[in-house]
């Protein structure tokens, strides 16, 4: 038990070694089984992907191919069967349960298709909600809310509440409350799914706009080709399995 146990602590320092000091998320023979009844089901198999600091990814493929599946473990919201995740240079797979709480919320931001704001809250204070949650203070909070809305178009509108803006105007809160922590990675499952297509398109140029600007990574699920296409790169999803051509 010993000698395996040293088996892996030397496989997981060589792991750490091979990585590229600009890689910022890594996975390693990444699996997901989940059990329906009898029945098991292979949601991710054997899946290894490497993104860059900096880089903007598109994850695609047909429905039920593992996108969000994928994204979800690299935001840490739910745990292989096998497989290594490494996110900035951490073996996130390591973590315990209160550690990956900590962990994605000093250094990973969430954009849901759904925008999940609080109706009651005006723009800024739903913007600053998870900078409070590490307990700055409220003045502090607001002056970063305003520069973060200002980042994402929004400024003039930080005193409107959810019903007062637009779809497109939501999700923007919605983005730049998942920047106001300044993570190290973005996510976004089908961020545009519940938005028509100018309004979509006007998303994906905001995460452009952030990559390019702030040099932000970005990793999102779309199902939309031409969204996809505004990504430095795609990562196409079949059966779980990482395809090399196009899978829609």
């Amino acid at each position: 038990m010993r000698e395996d146990s040293c088996s892996r602590e030397h496989m997981h320092d060589e792991i750490v070694k091979s990585l590229d000091k600009g890689t910022m998320i890594h996975t390693q023979g990444l699996c997901r089984i989940f059990e329906m009844g009898k029945n098991k089901v292979c949601a991710l198999h054997d899946v290894g992907i490497t993104i860059k600091k900096g880089e903007f990814v598109a994850i695609m493929g047909p429905s039920g191919s593992g996108k969000s599946t994928l994204l979800n473990h690299i935001g840490l919201l739910d745990t292989p069967t096998h497989g290594k995740i490494f996110l900035n240079g951490t073996d996130a797979t390591g973590l315990s349960k209160e550690e990956k709480t900590a962990f994605r919320l000093n250094n990973l931001g969430f954009v849901f298709q759904f925008y999940n704001l609080i109706g009651e809250l005006n723009a800024l204070e739903n913007t600053y909600i998870p900078r409070m949650l590490l307990g700055v203070d409220k003045k502090t909070c607001e002056k970063e809310a305003l520069d973060i809305l200002d980042v994402v178009g929004l400024r003039d509108r930080a005193m409107h509440t959810p019903a007062e803006l637009s779809g497109g105007q939501q999700q923007r809160v919605a983005i730049a409350r998942a920047l106001i922590n300044k993570p190290a990675i973005l996510l976004a499952d089908e961020p545009t799914a519940n938005l028509d297509t100018k309004s979509g398109e006007h998303i994906v140029d905001t995460f452009r706009k952030l990559n390019r600007e702030l040099g932000q990574t970005i990793v999102m699920v779309t199902h939309e080709p031409f969204l996809g296409k505004k990504a430095d790169r795609i990562i196409w999803l079949k059966d779980g399995i990482i395809s090399g051509k196009p899978t829609i």
